[in-house]
């Protein structure tokens, strides 16, 4: 896939648990470990502005597009 997240990292950056972030942003752990893991096909809007305020970022911060090679 070509979107790559790097919520890992910006939570690390900012020593923040998953539980942590889970109780400030108001979505589950379970859906906030699967946004982690990449293990998702979409976001809301609302989830990612609520992830920025509470990790102090930019969604470009988080989301990153690599562009696949060609065979």
């Amino acid at each position: 896939m070509p979107i790559i997240i790097r919520l890992d990292r910006v939570m690390a950056d900012r020593k923040i648990s998953l539980k942590e972030l889970s109780e400030k942003v108001g979505v589950a752990n379970v859906n906030l470990s699967k946004i982690k893991t990449g293990k998702i096909s979409a976001i809301r809007f609302s989830t990612l502005e609520a992830i920025c305020d509470v990790l102090d970022c930019q969604p470009g911060d988080i989301l990153e597009y690599k562009k696949e090679e060609k065979e």
